[in-house]
């Protein structure tokens, strides 16, 4: 299948820096793509605790190729490859994939950040990435939904500072500045509903203080041709196997394989700041 978006999402993405998908996936995909969270061996031993400011905890699980599982499957399927090529400009392979669950009333906030503002030092020179979330639970301002800062992608990499062992954030001086600039839209999703927002776009979330859970699926890509120059980092470029859009469901819900194919994280990336400077 080709690109899902039309003329005017593309144009929203380009303008503002992210877009909807909406029903990019449907009820029955989901239901696999949850389960295969809540229940694969592979995920639930790799779940990370990633603690805000305040000690709140959101669990993430990482991991750096699309395997053969349902969720490896998500991340191949033509709607996902072709219209992340698209808005790209160019052929995509599979950067990460995340797991990021905020649990009721305890889930944690993530505080504004680039993703380039990370993944600069995995050595991509470009910010030719970007990621799609995929709502595996209704996410809204009471369970702690994305809120991006419409069209800051367009200001470039900015200067992030340490805020704890496992975040870092935008300059906070800057980002009074920002947000005069670039109004904040809270981005609520249905599940099966998708948000594909550029790797420069400034983005946060609350923390959870609701009685619902709010699961979302991360898939990022990155452009061919802005393979990382470095190696040690295991998110360069490893060509994508496409599969058709019927692949999900053909597979049912399959777990990864014993060999880590889809190449779990066992720590989350932070990169030092201090070091690097």
């Amino acid at each position: 299948m080709p690109n899902m978006l039309n003329a005017a999402q593309a144009a929203e993405f380009n303008e503002k820096g992210f877009t909807y998908a909406r029903g990019l996936f449907a009820a029955d995909e989901i239901k696999l793509l949850t389960e295969a969270m809540e229940k694969d061996p592979a995920v639930r031993s790799s779940i990370l605790d990633r603690r805000d400011g305040e000690g709140r905890s959101t669990r993430i699980a990482l991991w750096n190729r699309a395997g053969d599982s349902v969720y490896g499957l998500a991340a191949r399927c033509e709607r996902m490859v072709d219209t992340s090529a698209h808005l790209l400009g160019g052929d995509v392979y599979h950067y990460q994939s995340k797991l990021t669950a905020k649990e009721p009333e305890v889930g944690g906030a993530w505080e504004w950040h680039q993703d380039y503002g990370y993944w600069y030092y995995n050595g991509c020179l470009r910010p030719d990435l970007l990621s799609v979330m995929i709502a595996l639970d209704k996410t809204n301002r009471e369970n702690g939904c994305l809120q991006i800062a419409t069209g800051s992608h367009r200001l470039g990499r900015i200067d992030h500072t340490p805020l704890s062992p496992t975040q870092n954030e935008v300059d906070p001086k800057r980002m009074p500045y920002i947000l005069d600039k670039c109004p904040v839209e809270y981005c609520e999703l249905e599940p099966g509903d998708a948000l594909i927002f550029h790797c420069n776009a400034i983005h946060r979330s609350d923390a959870n203080r609701s009685a619902r859970r709010r699961w979302t699926l991360l898939i990022c890509y990155n452009r061919v041709d802005n393979d990382t120059v470095v190696k040690g980092d295991d998110r360069y470029f490893v060509p994508l196997d496409k599969v058709d859009d019927g692949a999900l469901r053909r597979a049912g819900l399959r777990f990864a394989g014993s060999d880590n194919q889809e190449h779990f994280a066992s720590r989350p990336y932070v990169p030092d700041l201090r070091k690097a400077s």
